[in-house]
């Protein structure tokens, strides 16, 4: 069997008065009626697939909340892979039809459920429906940094290498797939290398504390720990926390997460509903 293709897509709703709608596809080629999705990009993380293909196909811009089931069918000898997310519209405009799509339309419930093609994507519409408002936080471990062995300054000085650099700027459009709106970061200049092309695409500051570094944090874990947690408590708007692997143990506690190694780079998103129950945990790793 050949490799999986890999494609993402998204169940986008909006709500008009007490009707709730998804977005919905027609594509002339299959002359089916189906959620957008697409394939994914070389190296390019499935959030950022389903955004761009929300996008393309709908002419919605989409912020990604809750992650959703998988779906698997065969495509000639490869199996097609398309993972899901629920979201939610930031801006559109009109998107010309053409032999791709056709035309785009908002449906509601009862007529996503007459008028889709297929039984599988109306279950994943249904999962959206059925789990709570969620706000997203991701954590992240600062990106690739120069050895200590060869740097002469201050460790909180200590710069991320060229390969650090480039996957800070794959952190862009990750943060910007769940419209990240706050950042709260270790003031150690690795860590802050690591979200500030995220800040500045963003036009946003990010918020330091002294706890989330190696010096204060690895001896105060139960503070992190409670820090983290008070963070997380009753968010209005998804937040992306950056600390160093002996302080991301900690972290992860205040997430109500188990210990998990994570890369230089990697981003663990935790989707939480109002009462601070984690919904849903997804992984994303840095592919250089």
């Amino acid at each position: 069997m050949s490799p999986k293709v890999r494609a993402a897509g998204a169940v986008v709703l909006r709500n008009r008065g007490d009707r709730r709608e998804v977005l919905t596809i027609h594509r002339q080629r299959y002359d089916d009626w189906s959620l957008p999705k697409g394939k994914a990009y070389p190296d390019e993380a499935r959030p950022v697939t389903a955004v761009r293909e929300v996008r393309e196909e709908t002419g919605v811009l989409a912020r990604l909340d809750v992650r959703l089931s998988s779906l698997s069918y065969g495509v000639g000898r490869r199996t097609k892979q398309v993972d899901y997310w629920r979201a939610s519209v930031v801006a559109s405009h009109y998107r010309e039809p053409d032999r791709e799509v056709d035309e785009v339309r908002w449906l509601s419930i009862d007529e996503a459920h007459r008028l889709l093609t297929y039984p599988s994507e109306v279950r994943i519409l249904d999962e959206a429906l059925a789990l709570p408002d969620t706000v997203a936080v991701l954590l992240v471990r600062h990106a690739k940094a120069m050895l200590r062995k060869d740097w002469t300054g201050r460790d909180q000085r200590r710069r991320l290498t060229g390969r650090g650099r480039r996957q800070a700027g794959q952190l862009v459009p990750l943060l910007e797939a769940y419209r990240a709106a706050r950042l709260a970061s270790s003031p150690a200049v690795r860590c802050m290398e690591t979200l500030a092309p995220y800040a500045a695409h963003a036009m946003i500051d990010i918020d330091t504390f002294d706890l989330f570094t190696e010096e204060e944090g690895t001896t105060r874990q139960a503070e992190v720990e409670e820090r983290v947690r008070r963070l997380a408590a009753g968010l209005k708007k998804p937040t992306a926390l950056c600390g160093h692997r002996p302080v991301l143990p900690a972290m992860r506690a205040g997430l109500s997460l188990p210990p998990a190694p994570m890369l230089v780079g990697e981003v663990t998103v935790v989707h939480r509903d109002k009462s601070g129950r984690n919904v849903s945990v997804e992984t994303h790793k840095p592919t250089v």
